[in-house]
């Protein structure tokens, strides 16, 4: 009798796991690049919050499902990188593809944005540019961790000087103090955050992009909710998603959302200045 009524009770608590994971993962915490307008930036309301396209596009792909997808700042985009590989948060709200990430993270199919990444230099300082080899034997700069696609990455390790900083600020505001040669950035993103420091009549970009990139919403391997279900439910509801004018709507709407919400530009930093 003591033998079967343990092995009830062991069934028992069988049944209820299921049911117990199900509930842990009724809500995902998703984290992303707090500068990256339109697609992330902090609230200003509540800045532990991101919001943008690609935050408002989880929120509706989490309705869809039936879940709670939260998109949090938790750092620079190099923290959200490592809050991701450590399962602490459980998405990120957009990355591009590279080898070193596809070891920690499960990328979700297809890409909702296509985001083209541009060299930004000084204007009236810029140099002869047609492709990535004119950028060899300059100073460049860019973000910590930042990937601009497996080619681009790979070329630049062997044949570029790019520093890497905690910020786009930082990098900008060293290109205009003429420390760096040029900056690598998205275009849509840097236009955002130039127009935010009225820097936007000093910079130029270069023609053409470096790369043009899909951005994809990843989910973390040491994410608790990471099974095969919620990949192909995320999946299938991206590929409907898509198949749709509602990625662009939400794209524009968040270009104005943040448009509206600039105020007195920061005044562009001096020549002798230190941004550091």
């Amino acid at each position: 009798m003591r033998s079967k009524a343990l092995w009830l009770s062991l069934l028992l608590a069988l049944m209820n796991l299921p049911v117990q994971a199900e509930d842990a993962c009724e809500k995902l915490v998703a984290t992303g690049n707090p500068e990256y307008p339109p697609y992330l930036w902090r609230d200003p309301a509540n800045p532990g919050q991101l919001i943008g396209a690609n935050a408002e596009l989880l929120q509706h792909l989490g309705k869809e499902l039936g879940l709670t997808i939260e998109v949090i700042h938790t750092g620079t985009w190099a923290r959200a990188q490592e809050e991701a590989r450590s399962g602490r948060v459980d998405l990120l709200a957009g990355a591009f593809l590279t080898v070193p990430r596809l070891g920690v993270m499960d990328y979700i199919h297809p890409a909702f944005y296509e985001t083209p990444s541009v060299v930004w230099t000084q204007r009236g300082k810029s140099f002869a540019y047609s492709g990535w080899a004119d950028l060899v034997g300059k100073q460049g700069a860019t973000l910590v961790n930042n990937s601009f696609g497996q080619g681009f990455d790979q070329f630049a390790g062997q044949s570029l000087q790019i520093q890497q900083l905690p910020s786009l600020t930082q990098a900008l505001q060293m290109l205009l103090l003429g420390r760096v040669d040029y900056v690598l950035y998205e275009r849509y993103p840097s236009v955002a955050l130039a127009r935010q420091l009225g820097m936007q009549e000093q910079l130029e970009s270069l023609e053409p992009p470096i790369s043009s990139e899909g951005l994809y919403l990843t989910l973390s391997h040491n994410s608790a909710c990471n099974d095969a279900r919620l990949r192909g439910q995320l999946a299938q509801k991206m590929t409907e998603l898509l198949a749709t004018d509602l990625p662009e709507i939400i794209l524009q709407r968040n270009i104005e959302r943040w448009q509206g919400q600039q105020v007195t530009p920061v005044e562009a930093p001096a020549a002798e200045e230190n941004p550091l």
